[in-house]
């Protein structure tokens, strides 16, 4: 069954974007961006599509964004609101490049070899929708754009934790360095048959960790942003955090998926108000 931008599957989302936090003017860019990158990352993992065919629905998208550069009219709606976001806010369109190059690489690449693999993917999977909202919000300078990356980076680092089981289960993808469990002495079948023995917590705790100092590199740019962009970029990061000491306090991801409860966003509205230094 072939996905359409109108078919789209409904996700539970961690960190929403273009919440009621954002700007108005920005709602609607933010919201284009994010159905881009739902419905391409649809291609890669939703339905029963063979391999072939998400692929080639991913390079339909992206012959769009090659008729986007070249300067003529793009033939679907949701690329006529891209080429006019693009337009109006002069968004570069190497992140949507880059964010299909990652969702071909769902289709394609199951296991990491090693972390610097993983840092690859996640700079392309996630760090292009930090660097277009800065360029919404007309704040896309050098240390800013270092600071967004380490925060996605980290976001999607802790996404890959929460989604052991789920991925490994309904994905066959394991996004954990190949080297680091030969180390920790963690095989796929640890994650096949959900086990937390042995070297487990350890191995988790050096992955948590290392998101964590992620994290906590890219937090100044709560401060530097204005207003409710940075309000908004406060939660997300202290969304990271909290799911971080849930994991940290439980690392068996395979019985209980840590998510943000009703309870987590009202602690989080009152830290992200009061801001100072995040994930002290």
């Amino acid at each position: 069954m072939a996905l359409s931008p109108q078919q789209t599957v409904q996700h539970y989302e961690n960190f929403p974007v273009g919440s009621i936090l954002l700007p108005g003017r920005l709602r609607r860019p933010v919201g284009i961006i994010y159905t881009f990158a739902r419905t391409a990352d649809d291609f890669a993992d939703e339905g029963d599509l063979d391999d072939a065919t998400r692929l080639a629905l991913l390079d339909g998208y992206r012959k769009e964004l090659d008729t986007i550069g070249a300067g003529n009219p793009p033939t679907t709606p949701l690329f006529h609101d891209v080429a006019d976001i693009v337009a109006r806010h002069k968004l570069p369109l190497q992140p949507f490049y880059d964010l299909l190059d990652a969702f071909a690489q769902d289709v394609t690449n199951k296991r990491y070899a090693n972390f610097a693999e993983l840092m690859d993917y996640c700079r392309r999977s996630a760090n292009p929708v930090g660097e277009l909202l800065l360029h919404l919000y007309e704040a896309a300078t050098p240390k800013n754009l270092a600071y967004s990356n380490a925060v996605c980076t980290s976001l999607q680092l802790i996404n890959f934790l929460q989604d052991i089981a789920i991925d490994y289960r309904e994905k066959n993808r394991i996004y954990l360095p190949q080297d680091e469990m030969a180390k920790y002495g963690i095989s796929e079948n640890h994650i096949a048959r959900g086990q937390t023995l042995g070297m487990w917590r350890p191995f988790m705790l050096f992955q948590i960790e290392r998101a964590r100092k992620l994290l906590h590199a890219g937090t100044p740019l709560g401060k530097i942003l204005p207003g409710r962009i940075a309000l908004e970029l406060r939660m997300i990061i202290l969304g990271g955090e909290t799911i971080l000491r849930k994991l940290h306090k439980d690392s068996d991801v395979f019985n209980e998926r840590p998510v943000l409860n009703w309870q987590d966003w009202v602690v989080m509205a009152y830290r992200a108000a009061r801001w100072k230094h995040a994930t002290q």
